[in-house]
């Protein structure tokens, strides 16, 4: 174990023809693709993950700054996408118009089979 207390995980071959559970851990881990790095603290349950997967994976020990700099990053990403949350939950978008049935009526005939049956 490093004495930092991180460690930088960085995918370097890719999960395409991997078992899915090497692909699930991969995602457990963070990775998204090849060359993609996560900093992940040094546990034994990240340190077994990473043991299911070695070779996908690479693994160097991680400064305090790398793992703050990460930090920062997620929580920007996280705090504009919630203002996206919040813009886009103001006007939610219509996706029909007032009134109008679903597709699936609209094939069985819709407002004019309606219109037949009450007339006979």
């Amino acid at each position: 174990m490093t004495s930092s207390g991180s460690v930088k995980v960085t995918q370097v071959r890719s999960a395409i023809g991997a078992k899915p559970k090497h692909r699930g851990t991969l995602r457990a881990l963070g990775l998204r693709g090849v060359g993609r790095s996560r900093v992940l603290p040094d546990r034994p349950e990240v340190r077994a993950m990473i043991n299911k997967v070695p070779h996908l994976v690479t693994v160097t020990s991680a400064e305090e700054s790398e793992a703050l700099a990460q930090k920062e990053r997620s929580e920007a990403s996280r705090s504009a996408r919630r203002a996206g949350e919040r813009r886009a939950g103001e006007a939610p978008p219509r996706d029909r118009r007032a009134g109008e049935a679903p597709l699936g009526d609209r094939r069985a005939g819709g407002a004019r089979a309606e219109e037949r049956k009450t007339d006979s």
